[in-house]
C-alpha cells in the first residue's frame, strides 16, 4: 500500500516557513497601497482618478516584471530569485523617503512601480516554490495554505496603515513624515529577510511541474497534450484574460473602499481604514469557505458561482442604499476570495512542459489591477464614487464565462 502523501517534509519546514512570510509580507504591503490612495488625495490634493494612478504603478510592474523573473528563476534558482525581490522591494520602499522630501506624486510612482517590480518577482517565485517544498501530489495544498498568510497580510496592511496615515493626529493626516517612518521601517524588516534568505540552506528540491508519466491519479500537470504549443491551449488563454479582468476587479475595489466609507458612510478615514481590515478579512473567510466547498464541488463551477454573487453585489453598492450597500461591498471581498487561486491553477491544467512558462503569463495578468483604478477614479469623480463599482460587472461576467465554461482543458477529444 502506497503511503499517504506528507503536507511538506521536515526537512523543508523552515524554508517552507520563510516563503510563507513572503505571501504574508506582500499581502500587508498590496493593502497598504489601498490606504495610500486615500492619504495622497488628502495631502497632495490629488482627485480619485489621479490617485489610481498608484495601483498603475504597482500592477503596470507586475506586466513587465513577471516574465523576466521567471526567465531569472529558471537560470539561478528559486533561492537568488527570493533574494532579488526582496532587494528590489527594499529599494523601492527606501525611495518613499527622497520621494516624501520633494512632495512629489512622480516620485513617490517611481518608487511605487519599483516595489511593484519587487513584488511581481517574489510572486513568480514564490508560488512554484512553495509547490516545490514536497510532495508534488499536496502542491496545489501547500500554495493554498500560504496564500492564506497573505489574507492575514492584507487585514493587516490597512490597520498599520489606518494608524499611521490616516488617524486624526494633524502631522498624520495633512504631513508626509508618516509615509517616510512607516515606509522607511517596512524596508528596513524586508532587508532582514533578505539577509535570513542568503543564510539560508535549502535542500535539494523536485520541481512539481515536471512532466512525468506516471500512473497516479493524484500527479499534476501531466503533459497529456505534448504536440499543442502553449497557446494552442484555450482554457490557459481564457485564463490569461480571466486572471486580468479579476485583478482589474480586486484593484479598483480595494482603491476606493476607503472612499466609499467617507464619501457614502460619511466615516472618517480612519474607521474606514479600519473597516478595511474587516473588508480583508472577509477574504480570508471567503478562501476557508471556498476551499471547503471545492472539497464537494468542482472548482470552475465555484468560480462561476462566485461571480456571479460579485454581479449582484456590486449592483447593490453602485444603489448607495447606506448599510446594505456597505455590506455588499464587505461581501465582493468574500466571493473574490478564491477567484486568483482558482483562475491560476485552471489554467495550468495538463500543460507540462509548458507550466513554468504559463505561470509567468498567467501571473502578466495582474496588470488589469493597473487599469480599472483609473477608469473607477475618473467615474468616481464625475458621477460619484458609488457608480463606479458599476465598471467591475464587466470582470465578473468575464470571470463567470471562464468558470462556466472555457475552463475546459480540451483532453480527450478528438
Amino acid at each position: 500500500m502506497d503511503q499517504k502523501p506528507l503536507f511538506t517534509e521536515k526537512r523543508f519546514i523552515i524554508t517552507f516557513i520563510c516563503v510563507t512570510s513572503l505571501f504574508l509580507m506582500w499581502g500587508v504591503l498590496h493593502s497598504m497601497s489601498d490606504v495610500l490612495n486615500k492619504h495622497f488625495q488628502n495631502v497632495l490634493n490629488l482627485s480619485m482618478a489621479q490617485s489610481g494612478l498608484i495601483q498603475l504603478s504597482v500592477f503596470g510592474a507586475y506586466f513587465i516584471m513577471s516574465v523576466p523573473a521567471g526567465f531569472f528563476m529558471k537560470k539561478y534558482g528559486y533561492k537568488p530569485g527570493v533574494i532579488l525581490g526582496l532587494v528590489l522591494f527594499a529599494l523601492g520602499l527606501f525611495l518613499f523617503v527622497p520621494a516624501a522630501n520633494a512632495s512629489s506624486f512622480t516620485f513617490f510612482r517611481i518608487a511605487l512601480f519599483i516595489v511593484g517590480c519587487g513584488m511581481a518577482t517574489l510572486e513568480t517565485v514564490a508560488h512554484p516554490f512553495a509547490a516545490a517544498l514536497g510532495d508534488q501530489r499536496k502542491s496545489d495544498l501547500r500554495v493554498n495554505f500560504a496564500q492564506t498568510f497573505n489574507a492575514v497580510g492584507t487585514i493587516i496592511g490597512p490597520l498599520i496603515g489606518g494608524f499611521f496615515l490616516l488617524a486624526g493626529d494633524t502631522v498624520k493626516s495633512t504631513d508626509l513624515t508618516s509615509v517616510k517612518t512607516l515606509y522607511v521601517c517596512i524596508g528596513i524588516v524586508v532587508l532582514l529577510i533578505a539577509v535570513a534568505f542568503m543564510f539560508l540552506k535549502i535542500p535539494p528540491l523536485t520541481d512539481p511541474h515536471a512532466v512525468t508519466t506516471s500512473d497516479d491519479p493524484e500527479a499534476v500537470n501531466i503533459d497529456l497534450a505534448p504536440q499543442k504549443g502553449l497557446f494552442q491551449h484555450r482554457h490557459f488563454v481564457w485564463a490569461c484574460v480571466a486572471q486580468f479582468f479579476n485583478v482589474a476587479a480586486q484593484g479598483g475595489t480595494w482603491a476606493f473602499f476607503i472612499n466609499y466609507g467617507t464619501n457614502i458612510m460619511h466615516f472618517s478615514g480612519e474607521k474606514a481604514a479600519y473597516f478595511m481590515g474587516l473588508f480583508m478579512g472577509m477574504m480570508l473567510l471567503g478562501r476557508i469557505v471556498g476551499t471547503s466547498l471545492m472539497t464537494v464541488m468542482a472548482p470552475n463551477k465555484l468560480l462561476a458561482i462566485f461571480a456571479a454573487g460579485n454581479i449582484v453585489m456590486c449592483v447593490i453598492v453602485a444603489q448607495h442604499l447606506g448599510w446594505p450597500s456597505y455590506i455588499a461591498l464587505l461581501m465582493i471581498n468574500f466571493f473574490f476570495s478564491i477567484m486568483f487561486p482558482t483562475i491560476f491553477s485552471l489554467g495550468l491544467k495538463n500543460l507540462g512542459k509548458h507550466t513554468q512558462q504559463a505561470s509567468s503569463f498567467i501571473s502578466m495578468g495582474v496588470v488589469g489591477g493597473a487599469i480599472l483604478p483609473f477608469l473607477m477614479g475618473f467615474i468616481a469623480d464625475h458621477h460619484g464614487v458609488a457608480n463606479a463599482y458599476y465598471a467591475p460587472i464587466v470582470c465578473y461576467v468575464v470571470i463567470f464565462i471562464f468558470g462556466a465554461k472555457m475552463y475546459k482543458t480540451g483532453i480527450g477529444k478528438h
